[in-house]
């Protein structure tokens, strides 16, 4: 059985990857690495690295066990396509994401132009949507990138929101997450475009 996500706008997560690196401004009061530490803390074998990348062989096959079908937001410890995960183990990932086409993945990231890198080699189905957070009108380009990609749906995390975005091109962007950083859950804006 999965567990529960506290996330709104997911239902749970499954971590393959765990770790990353600070890009960014939206990366400075990072939850994933604050709950890595504690859960390093705490002992959790997949947290014993702390939050230095590391893959995790045992959770790759973890939603081909998971019967119902469910929203999973994929590496909300990571983020999967940080230059230290390897290529392989990412089609690792897309692999099983293919094969478990009852669930609905959302893979969300700060580095599309790693996506755009491996674009040609990842199974793009439906049901794996493909997102890029953009805190600031500073990193408005990682849009672009996501449009640029084969992902047949794309999505933004518009979180946390650190500055103005004055018009945003959303014109093959299908669905939209917006939020701060107040810990408050985020507001959504759907649609297609």
């Amino acid at each position: 059985m999965s567990k529960g996500s506290s996330i709104e706008w997911t239902e749970t997560t499954w971590n393959p990857v765990t770790g990353c690196t600070k890009i960014s401004p939206g990366c400075k009061h990072c939850y994933a690495e604050r709950m890595s530490r504690r859960l390093e803390a705490m002992g959790q074998p997949n947290y014993a690295n702390g939050f230095n990348i590391t893959t995790h062989e045992n959770a790759l096959d973890k939603p081909l066990a998971w019967k119902k079908p469910q929203t999973i937001f994929v590496n909300s410890m990571s983020d999967l396509f940080h230059r230290d995960v390897p290529d392989e183990f990412i089609l690792r990932v897309f692999d099983v994401m293919v094969q478990a086409d009852w669930h609905q993945f959302q893979v969300l990231t700060k580095r599309p132009e790693r996506v755009l890198e491996l674009d040609d080699r990842l199974p793009w189905a439906s049901h794996i949507w493909m997102g890029t957070s953009v805190e600031n009108a500073d990193y408005v380009s990682r849009i672009d990138s996501l449009r640029a990609s084969s992902a047949l749906v794309k999505f933004l995390s518009l979180e946390p929101l650190l500055g103005p975005l004055e018009i945003l091109d959303l014109d093959r962007i299908d669905w939209a997450i917006v939020g701060g950083e107040s810990g408050l859950a985020p507001d959504r804006w759907t649609g297609r475009g």
